[in-house]
């Protein structure tokens, strides 16, 4: 299978979407005190204010709308929603998230591990794709 959206624009999704999944709700609501007493805690908090956000936002922005589609329907063959070989569904039911996919992408959990799953499942990966920025 030939994919429209570029295989190292879907290994960036991947990359911040792994970034965003680390992040945790914002926890410590005193930001004034220490952040040696707090165990560098801010560090790792969505503070509203997420490059990693951003740059997940304008990475899928800037695709078409049949690469979006793409990008969501391998997350859905990745997770098991659709086999592989049910592609065709896949994309059908991609289509109907499009509007809203950058909405849809931060809403799922497990955006980085469906997408790596859903380009195995194609004999795909990142692999060798060279220095994502």
């Amino acid at each position: 299978m030939e994919l429209a959206v570029a295989l190292e624009n879907v290994c960036r999704i991947i990359q911040r979407a792994r970034e965003y999944e680390t992040l945790l709700p914002e926890t410590d609501p005193d930001e004034g005190s220490n952040p040696t007493d707090d165990g560098e805690a801010d560090a790792i908090e969505d503070d509203g204010d997420n490059p990693s956000e951003a740059e997940l936002r304008a990475i899928v922005e800037d695709l078409a709308e049949d690469e979006q589609a793409e990008v969501i329907a391998l997350a859905l063959v990745g997770r098991g929603t659709f086999d592989a070989s049910e592609w065709a569904d896949a994309l059908d039911a991609a289509a109907e998230e499009v509007d809203a996919i950058v909405e849809w992408m931060l809403e799922q959990p497990t955006l980085s591990t469906d997408l790596e799953a859903g380009l195995a499942a194609f004999d795909l990966s990142c692999d060798g794709v060279g220095t994502l920025v």
